[in-house]
């Protein structure tokens, strides 16, 4: 089975490397009994505070792991390549390469890949809360020449 690569570590942040996304299907994400393939979470590896997220590789034909909703979490769906669907409340949401949908937690969803090629998605996952004008401004520009 595949495994995240450490790039980096410092006090302020961690780098990882998934390998290619045309590999993700090396990687099976084990939930119980539950067994996905092509699914890795990364948020632990990077070591996140307020969000999680994952790749996952459809081979044509293949649906998500399960229909489900969440309690607190909104997600956000960006389709990076390939073709499929995506379901919310019922509703069929055509996919491909540059779709991004996003669900809130109460969203009952599911993906399938109806293309001919793989789909891969990265999935971004965050408690849902209301972004203030304060956070729009968040960013500090800083006035230190950068060397490479």
């Amino acid at each position: 089975m595949k495994e995240i690569k450490e790039i980096a570590e410092g006090k302020n942040f961690t780098a990882v490397d998934f390998g290619k996304m045309s590999d993700l299907g090396e990687y099976v994400l084990t939930m119980g009994d539950v067994k996905i393939p092509g699914k890795v979470f990364g948020g632990q590896a990077l070591g996140t505070q307020g969000s999680e997220f994952s790749f996952q590789i459809y081979a044509p034909g293949q649906e998500g792991g399960f229909y489900h909703s969440h309690k607190t979490h909104e997600e956000l769906y960006f389709v990076l390549s390939g073709k499929g669907e995506y379901q919310v409340d019922g509703v069929n949401i055509p996919l491909q390469e540059g779709s991004v949908v996003r669900v809130s937690p109460k969203g009952k969803r599911t993906i399938h890949n109806n293309g001919t090629e793989p789909m891969v998605v990265l999935c971004v996952q965050y408690r849902e809360t209301l972004f203030t004008q304060e956070d729009a401004t968040d960013g500090v520009i800083l006035q230190e020449q950068v060397k490479w």
